[in-house]
């Protein structure tokens, strides 16, 4: 690797010092939210903290998110419509004793319909569902984003009351009012707790707005309090990446959230249906005994001791989370459609190919699910497997993370593919790409390929493999490397584990220095490569400042000299928003010397390169146009983009640096990777796996953590997630 003097070419670029912004940006502080996954910093982008006074009746969405949210209504039901279907209560699978006892018999009286053991516990009324009308035909896509008319303005004027009354930031309302519906205002009064539903909202804020509004009547031991922050710390353990958590770690985030009973706040959520609980036996339990010691009763009699692992989680992520599994093991359980791909011509397709990707189109041939990992150039292999099946006649898509994902696929396909051949998962869900739904409301589809399958979270993938017909084939294909999904779960990797369906390990390296450095950090060894041509350059700072002032420097003028790529093509990457070196500062920094202005659009001027982040872990990169009453204008590859000027400042920002999880799915001509000193915490071998994968042909590494580079390579893995996905689809699929 090529090593870079910190005082050479000191004459480009400014200096200017990072600033004070060291402010962390995880929404996750107790041992609940610390062990939970690399995107509890970066997944709420898009949101602001409460306190920092941000406008909260921005909430309206553009139309691609009503889109989505419709759709996911749609398909909620029908996750809701299966989840009834289902004959009998969740599988206890053995006794239990004391407190999960009690738990445990909770769940099942409501599940049964009988009245719960405990007086707290009150059966929950079930939700009308309303008729699903599939859509036969794949509707238009739309250009210019709408803004939602969201809440009633006088429902937002009654809770703004309510907040000033408490002493909370009446920039709330909105946010409050949406969340909470029109009688927002009753609710909080009421359980002035609720607002801890409100994103960005903290216990410690909650408790202060609680005082205020009910005085002495205000406890620690108040029943409200505990049931809303069980919530809360459920819905941080989701930012985090878990889809539940075990009973004894949330009663210790309880506990040190100052809830005096926590036992009882978990059983208060699970009455109030705001929580589910689950258990599962544990796998490497010891043969049950005999509770009584007695031999001589029959099995049938007598009582056994087994251990089990007891589980709390939201309502949403279990339903989807079973929706899933269920989903799953009818595809893996179906046959072939009529009228599919005769075995001959998979075989004659095969037979053309060499190596894995022969080897991956005789399994999509003979299954409906398989699994295929591999790196950067492995993705030729399933959009081979796309091509040989649109070429026996197949209804095929390639679906990918990001647009630039689905416009590398779309060129690896060919101009002679059909533009439906190709979407991006969003658009398969909110049906503004690909080939549309049938008469019944399914992807009309032979064959889903999807990649960058790591990216996936239970939500969208319960919605994906919801909207696939009987018989379609599914092929899942992602590097396992690179970090997880923004949301709860760990979809591709909690399959590959379960062994319930064939899985195809790419024997295709990645070449060239980038994809021998990359390689090497996968197995956990950071190795020096050869860079003749300076593929690879190591560039040494001291601190924050010199952290800036290097990387305006690479981007602006070294970079382009010396590789030939400018700078509207380099992408900077670094591991959050706030500190020395994070995105904020260096956005300033860049836009200083890139584009300076005074930033008269909201912060923003023509010709400045943003992201847009419609939901965390999504970003559509763009560049300003212009900006006028309706709201901000951008162009994201080609098309048209506005967002509403309400919707600015939490969804826009600037683009020339960006986190790691942001890069997922995106590669670039050339990355910058700053690690400034204060970074290390934020270090893990999936992050920098991910980011010094994003260059194709350059990668510079602003190097300010010394020895911490190495040691997270070799040393800190992937934080585990709790789900239970791996468990659910063994269980429905004969043997796995």
């Amino acid at each position: 690797m090529s090593t870079e003097s910190a005082a050479a070419e000191n004459e480009s670029g400014p200096g200017p010092d990072a600033g004070p912004d060291t402010e962390p940006e995880s929404a996750t502080e107790t041992s609940v939210e610390a062990s939970g996954s690399e995107a509890s910093d970066e997944a709420g982008d898009g949101t602001e903290e409460a306190e920092g006074g941000k406008d909260g009746e921005g909430a309206a969405e553009l139309s691609e998110a009503e889109a989505e949210l419709a759709a996911q209504r749609e398909l909620r039901e029908r996750i809701a419509e299966r989840k009834a279907a289902k004959e009998g209560p969740i599988d206890a699978g053995a006794k239990l004793s004391g407190t999960a006892a009690d738990l445990l018999a909770a769940v099942r009286a409501v599940e049964s319909g009988e009245k719960p053991v405990a007086a707290a516990f009150a059966e929950p009324e079930p939700e009308p569902r309303r008729v699903v009308t599939p859509e036969p035909v794949r509707r238009s896509q739309p250009v210019a984003p709408v803004a939602d008319a969201g809440p009633d303005a006088g429902a937002v004027a009654a809770v703004r009351a309510v907040l000033a009354e408490g002493g909370a930031p009446e920039t709330l309302a909105g946010a409050a009012a949406a969340t909470l519906g029109e009688d927002a205002d009753d609710v909080l009064r009421e359980d002035p707790w609720q607002l801890l539903r409100v994103s960005g909202v903290r216990p410690e804020q909650a408790d202060g707005f609680a005082r205020a509004l009910l005085g002495a009547e205000c406890g620690p031991q108040d029943e409200r309090r505990g049931r809303a922050v069980t919530v809360w710390l459920l819905a941080q353990a989701a930012v985090a990446g878990h889809t539940a958590l075990d009973l004894p770690v949330l009663a210790e985030a309880l506990g040190k959230r100052g809830v005096p009973d926590p036992d009882a706040a978990v059983q208060s959520a699970a009455a109030e249906g705001d929580a589910i609980l689950f258990q599962d036996a544990l796998d490497d339990a010891p043969e049950p005994v005999a509770a009584d010691g007695d031999e001589g009763d029959s099995e049938d009699e007598a009582e056994v001791e087994r251990p089990v692992r007891v589980l709390v989680g939201l309502e949403q992520y279990a339903l989807a989370e079973e929706s899933l599994a269920d989903g799953l093991a009818r595809i893996v359980n179906s046959a072939p459609k009529e009228g599919g791909a005769e075995g001959a011509g998979w075989e004659e397709a095969a037979a053309s190919e060499k190596g894995t990707t022969a080897e991956l189109i005789r399994a999509v041939a003979a299954h409906r699910l398989v699994l295929h990992t591999g790196g950067e150039a492995a993705r030729a292999e399933p959009i081979a497997v796309a091509a040989a099946g649109a070429g026996l006649g197949l209804r095929v898509c390639v679906a990918a993370h990001s647009a630039d994902g689905r416009r590398r696929a779309a060129e690896a396909l060919g101009a002679e593919a059909p533009e439906t051949a190709t979407a991006t998962v969003e658009g398969l869900l909110t049906q503004t790409q690909g080939p549309g739904r049938d008469t019944d409301g399914a992807l009309a589809l032979d064959l889903l390929v999807v990649l960058d399958a790591p990216q996936l979270d239970v939500d969208g993938a319960a919605m994906l493999v919801e909207l696939l017909a009987d018989g379609t084939g599914l092929l899942l294909s992602g590097d396992p490397g690179v970090l997880w999904s923004a949301g709860p779960g760990r979809v591709f990797a909690d399959l590959l584990a379960a062994g319930i369906c064939p899985r195809v390990a790419s024997r295709t390296p990645d070449f060239g220095p980038i994809g021998e450095l990359v390689s090497g950090i996968g197995i956990g060894e950071l190795n020096q490569v050869e860079a003749p041509g300076k593929e690879v350059v190591i560039v040494p700072v001291r601190d924050g400042a010199e952290a800036i002032h290097r990387t305006v420097q690479l981007v602006a003028d070294s970079v382009p000299r010396a590789i030939g790529v400018p700078p509207e093509d380099t992408q900077v990457i670094t591991p959050g928003h706030g500190g020395a070196a994070g995105t904020r500062a260096l956005n300033t920094a860049l836009k200083e010397r890139l584009n300076p202005g005074p930033g008269r659009f909201g912060g923003f001027d023509p010709g400045d390169r943003v992201v847009h982040v419609p939901a965390p872990g999504r970003i559509r990169p763009g560049r300003v146009v212009g900006a006028d009453a309706e709201g901000l204008r951008l162009d994201c590859a080609g098309e048209p983009v506005l967002v509403p000027k309400e919707q600015v400042e939490r969804t826009v920002r600037h683009g020339w640096a960006v986190t790691g999880h942001q890069a997922v799915g995106v590669r670039w001509p050339a990355a910058v990777v700053v690690l400034p000193g204060d970074a290390v915490a934020g270090l893990s071998r999936p992050w920098v796996y991910t980011a010094f994968g994003r260059g194709v042909r350059h990668l510079s590494v602003v190097h300010g953590v010394d020895a911490a580079l190495p040691r997270a390579v070799a040393e800190v893995p992937a934080k585990p997630r709790t789900t239970r996905l791996q468990r659910l689809v063994r269980a429905q699929v004969p043997g796995a």
